[in-house]
C-alpha cells in the first residue's frame, strides 16, 4: 500500500507548522487528511462556550486531556506540548478549534491569547520537526 504524502491531501498548500483560519477547508477533509497521513486529529467545537473556563473545559473534554489538566492557558500549552512529547514519538497534528466564541466574556484579547497558545505549540513542534497545523473559526 502506497503511503499518502502531504502533496496528495488538501494540506499541500499549507505550511507544516501554522495556525490559520479554517477558511476553505472542511473539517471532514482535514480529518481524512490526518487519517491518511497518520497524524493526530484533535477537534473541538466551542459553539456552546461562553467564557474562558467554558472554552478550556470543552477543549479538555474533546481533546481527552488527563483529569489533572489545570484548566488554564499554561496548562493547555503543557498538554499540547510537553505532556504529548513525553509520551513518545509523534507523527504530526491537525488541530481544529471550531466556533471560538466572540462575546463579552470571551473577548478579542481572550481569543488572541487562546490562538497564541496554539501558535506557541506550533513553534514547539516545529523545533522538533513535527508538523502541527491548527485551523480555527469564530462563532
Amino acid at each position: 500500500m502506497e503511503r499518502t504524502t502531504e502533496m496528495d491531501t488538501p494540506l499541500r498548500t499549507v505550511r507544516p507548522n501554522i495556525v490559520q483560519s479554517i477558511r476553505a477547508f472542511r473539517v471532514q477533509d482535514l480529518q481524512e487528511a490526518a487519517t491518511e497521513l497518520g497524524h493526530h486529529f484533535l477537534y473541538a467545537n466551542l459553539a456552546n462556550a461562553q467564557s474562558k473556563q467554558d472554552v478550556l473545559d470543552m477543549i479538555a473534554a474533546q481533546y481527552t486531556f488527563p483529569s489533572h489538566f489545570g484548566k488554564n492557558f499554561d496548562a493547555l500549552y503543557d498538554c499540547m506540548t510537553d505532556l504529548v512529547h513525553k509520551s513518545g514519538q509523534q507523527p504530526g497534528f491537525i488541530v481544529v478549534l471550531e466556533h471560538i466564541p466572540a462575546n463579552a466574556k470571551f473577548d478579542k484579547e481572550a481569543r488572541e491569547q487562546l490562538l497564541d497558545i496554539f501558535r506557541d505549540a506550533s513553534d514547539y513542534w516545529a523545533d522538533r520537526k513535527i508538523p502541527f497545523r491548527c485551523f480555527y473559526s469564530f462563532l
